[in-house]
This record gives structure tokens, C-alpha cells and sequence, in this order.
């Protein structure tokens, strides 16, 4: 199970890497093997500012659709268009090409709220 130690992560799942006032986010690699073969990624929130934990768009694996939620308050300001043609990045790559959306986040301190590595481990226990 991969956790890589400098990125942040959420109880939903997803893994966010802060850089300034951008934060990078995907699902992790845990979650990418709970949901199996990924066949879809549908963002249809680009340019939305959006609230912690709204639904900013899902994933589709060939068993279920999963939303996936906003991890920080702000705007979503790019979107890996790749994902659209390659979803299967996600299962193949989620924390390198596998990304899926940009935010420029306006509450630092809610990066606080999110869970490190070793938190997210004991989460999934790993």
C-alpha cells in the first residue's frame, strides 16, 4: 500500500498536495484498488468555488460510481483533462498522472483538518 509521507489526505479517500495556495488532489491508491477497474472520471465543476466537502465531481469503476468530494475550500481552477481519455491513470498512476483537479484553496487552516500519513495509514490499516 502506497502512502507517499509528503502528501496530505482525507478520510474520504483522497490524497492532496499543498504547493503555496494550490492544492493537487487524486485518490489514493487504497481507494483506487477498493473501487477497481476505473472506466470514467467526470469533473463537471472547473471554475466553481466550492466548499469543503461538496461533491466536485465522481468516479466510475466498473462496479460502482463514487462521489468525490472537495478536500479544502475554493476554486477549482484546472482539471487533468488525460483522465478523460486514460481514466485508467488512476488506477495506474494516482498519485503522479492519475491527479484529477487543481484548487486554489482560500482557508489555509483547513489544511490543518487533514490527516498525515501515519493518520491515514491507521485509517486504512496499513
Amino acid at each position: 500500500m502506497n502512502v507517499p509521507a509528503n502528501l496530505k489526505y482525507t478520510k474520504d479517500h483522497e490524497w492532496v498536495l499543498i504547493e503555496g495556495d494550490i492544492a493537487t488532489v487524486g485518490v489514493t491508491d487504497f481507494a483506487q484498488g477498493e473501487l477497481g477497474d476505473i472506466v470514467y472520471v467526470e469533473v463537471e465543476t472547473l471554475d466553481e468555488t466550492l466548499e469543503i466537502e461538496e461533491v466536485f465531481g465522481t468516479v466510475e469503476a466498473v462496479k460502482t460510481v463514487s462521489d468525490l468530494f472537495i478536500p479544502l475550500s475554493g476554486e477549482i481552477i484546472e482539471f487533468n483533462d488525460s483522465l478523460e481519455s486514460e481514466p485508467e491513470k488512476v488506477n495506474s498512476d494516482p498519485y503522479g498522472e492519475g491527479w484529477m483537479i487543481k484548487i486554489k484553496f482560500t482557508n489555509p487552516e483547513e489544511v490543518e483538518g487533514l490527516l498525515d500519513d501515519a493518520a491515514y495509514k491507521e485509517l486504512i490499516g496499513a
